[in-house]
């Protein structure tokens, strides 16, 4: 994987999904990967587990450049929690569009919480962890049963 694409990292905390969303834009899986640590850690929405920055960068780069490579990701919500000064944890609703079906057509949009674990450095905070959850609105769980799917156990 080539070198991590230069971009500055966030001064705040509260900075670090806009950064992300950004970097999503460029459709570069370095420009990703170059927000968090050589050693990071990132659990995507479907539970792969990838260490490490260039491990970070070779899916991203892969999706932002097939299926997500129409997408808009935009970020809502966001909390931060400071763990001291050096430390904070960021949680933001992404809203995306404009993914691409494995037969071509457009799909509908989603909504995922990402979960960073950020840490500060001398030129800005890096993300040493991230999780992926996709928002299933009205759902409680999932029930794996021919598959895996979202399911509510309540009725009416």
């Amino acid at each position: 994987m080539a070198a991590p694409t230069p971009i500055e990292p966030p001064r705040r905390p509260e900075d670090f999904p806009a950064a992300f969303a950004d970097a999503w834009a460029r459709r570069d899986g370095a420009a990703i990967a170059a927000l968090f640590a050589e050693d990071a850690e990132f659990v995507n929405v479907t539970g792969l587990w990838w260490t490490g920055r260039d491990a970070i960068a070779r899916p991203h780069d892969y999706a932002l450049k097939s299926f997500f490579a129409e997408t808009t990701l935009r970020p809502g919500r966001v909390s931060v929690r400071q763990l001291g000064p050096q430390h904070a944890v960021v949680r933001c609703r992404f809203h995306m569009d404009g993914q691409r079906a494995p037969d071509g057509a457009e799909a509908g949009p989603r909504q995922t919480i990402l979960i960073f674990v950020l840490e500060r450095g001398a030129s800005g905070w890096q993300a040493v962890a991230a999780q992926n959850t996709e928002v299933m609105p009205g759902q409680e769980t999932f029930l794996a049963r021919d598959g895996l799917s979202p399911t509510s156990y309540r009725r009416g």
